[in-house]
């Protein structure tokens, strides 16, 4: 892999903050000589996995500054922009993202066009600035996309302290971010080829601060591309939307629902499903963290086959099922199973505790589902034979579940059961003369009631009613 290049800007108090921290945090040889043929070129220190590159000017406006980089001998996969943020809120964070133009070009770049972003390496700068900035007063952020430079072949971030003189000048934030430069690039330069598949979502709604985003990237299992703030989001069209898909490599869309019109919500909506891109809510992408991604998007499509638009959550069992699989294939591909359990079986559980009943399915089922209106599915899922026996689990959890509220009977031979249950008749309290009032709540809690010195007992005024349910043909 070629060495990562780090480039900073003389023009840039925070730039040279960081830049003055790199230097002191890590071992650089000096390149005495630095290319004639790019004169804004200042310095070049660099050791075996990367390189600082200092520019006299400000980078938002360095367009193609990657070809300058090759034609002068330093060839990049990665470009690492240490840089200021700048907010009139003068707020201490610490902020990383990608550049590009929904619209005009107001600064650096060029309209309507996006760089290329590192997903990857935004989860590993954003997770080392939280760790290092957990005892200072430091926020940290995941921008939207903004500004210059666009007109890039190689993937560049932007890693900055904000918000004002005050913040850029600090040497504790400009030791933090030249700490967290340094451990990203070595995270991201040893990452193993092997290591589970973190996706790659692009981001519509929020602000400028993409605080949900962020949220996702520091606790969850996945990362951002490109993230078009509410302001922006008039602006992004399906040219803009495929852009942005392609440049981040990006597995799925998410949308800040909450931020977002509901106008604007269906018309890019209505963009995704013409594309062909998926939209997974936050409590997909958080059940992502239990599972590999091509699984996932087995599970996900399935569960879309029987639940449109429905949620699944994979419990414990499911994670088990998933470290067996591995053990005994080398990778956990299994075949997903689906079991059905007796609908009206379900149904009568439900009915009776839903609480209880999604509970056993939290402790028995690998996978349960939740329907687009949040009615339990009797359908569950999960890897191999196992999720048989869960099903079975599941059948008989619900029985007991039936047999605290109900008179059950089972008759083997027909395999069939009976749920026996009596209920309040007002029929026929009405034709003992039982007058509204107490007598009747009574009755109907199965207590018995003194008319004229007569004794009503709650069988007199209960039907009682028998549901047979075949288990199996």
């Amino acid at each position: 892999m070629k060495k990562i290049n780090i480039l900073c800007s003389a023009a840039d108090a925070a730039s040279q903050n960081i830049k003055y921290h790199l230097l002191q945090n890590e071992y650089w040889k000096k390149i005495e000589q630095v290319p004639d043929n790019w004169k804004e070129l200042i310095s070049v220190y660099e050791n075996q996995e990367m390189r600082i590159l200092e520019i006299e000017g400000h980078h938002i406006y360095e367009d193609r500054i990657d070809e300058k980089m090759k034609s002068s001998g330093y060839d990049t996969d990665l470009i690492v922009v240490a840089s200021k943020h700048k907010s009139g809120d003068g707020r201490s964070v610490l902020t990383a993202h990608f550049t590009g133009n929904p619209d005009k070009a107001d600064f650096g770049g060029r309209p309507k066009e996006l760089s290329v972003a590192a997903p990857h390496m935004l989860r590993l700068i954003l997770r080392n600035m939280k760790t290092f900035s957990d005892k200072v007063d430091y926020e940290v952020n995941m921008e939207s996309t903004h500004h210059g430079p666009t007109d890039l072949k190689t993937p560049m971030i932007y890693a900055e302290i904000g918000s004002s003189e005050k913040q850029w000048n600090d040497s504790e934030a400009g030791n933090i971010a030249s700490k967290v430069i340094i451990n990203a690039v070595k995270e991201f330069t040893s990452r193993e080829e092997c290591g589970e598949y973190i996706p790659v979502a692009v981001g519509f709604g929020g602000g400028h601060y993409a605080s949900r985003q962020t949220e996702l990237i520091l606790d969850s299992e996945v990362t951002f591309g490109h993230n078009f703030p509410d302001y922006q989001l008039a602006f992004v069209d399906k040219k803009m939307i495929i852009q942005a898909f392609e440049k981040s490599c990006a597995d799925f869309a998410y949308f800040d629902k909450k931020s977002m019109s509901a106008k604007e919500r269906e018309r890019l909506s209505a963009l995704m499903n013409e594309l062909h891109y998926i939209i997974l809510r936050e409590s997909d992408i958080r059940e992502i963290g239990k599972i590999p991604w091509n699984i996932f998007m087995n599970i996900k499509n399935k569960c879309n086959e029987l639940c449109p638009d429905g949620k699944f959550r994979a419990t414990e069992m499911f994670i088990s099922q998933i470290e067996k699989s591995r053990q005994e294939t080398e990778k956990p591909d299994g075949e997903i199973v689906l079991c059905s359990i007796n609908e009206e079986l379900f149904q009568e559980s439900v009915k009776a505790s839903r609480k209880r009943t999604e509970e056993i399915l939290a402790c028995c089922a690998p996978i349960y589902m939740k329907r687009n209106n949040g009615t339990l599915s009797n359908t569950i899922l999960g890897i191999g034979e196992d999720t048989k026996s869960a099903m079975q689990n599941v059948t008989n959890e619900c029985i007991k579940i039936l047999k605290e509220h109900y008179e059950i009977k089972y008759i083997p031979d027909d395999n069939i059961l009976c749920i026996i249950s009596e209920k309040f008749d007002p029929k026929a309290a009405n034709e003992l003369d039982i007058p509204p009032g107490p007598m009747l709540g009574e009755l109907a809690k199965g207590n018995p009631v003194v008319l004229e010195g007569k004794t009503i007992t709650p069988e007199m005024v209960h039907k009682r009613k028998i549901k047979r349910i075949r288990l199996s043909d």
